[in-house]
């Protein structure tokens, strides 16, 4: 995570955007009243999808039974046909 303080990002605002954006960097800017983290879109919807998910009452306990089960213990309900 990039730091910078609040003169620093408006100075280079344009650049801090663009790593952010290109390469998922998120900037923690800092504030005398406190700091604030800036992150990409991409970034964003995944934490709202993780937290979405998070919040389905028994999937997080599926999900890792389903990752503890062996891979030949698996059986597809409908097999596909390509």
């Amino acid at each position: 995570m990039l730091n910078t303080n609040a003169t620093n990002f408006r100075k280079n605002m344009f650049s801090l955007l663009e790593q952010t954006v290109k390469y998922n960097q998120p900037v923690q800017i800092t504030t005398k009243d406190g700091n604030a983290v800036m992150i990409s879109e991409e970034d964003y919807n995944g934490l709202m999808e993780t937290m979405y998910l998070n919040s389905v009452p028994g999937l997080v306990d599926e999900i890792k039974a389903a990752a503890a089960e062996p891979l030949e213990e698996c059986v597809p309900e409908n097999e596909v046909e390509w």
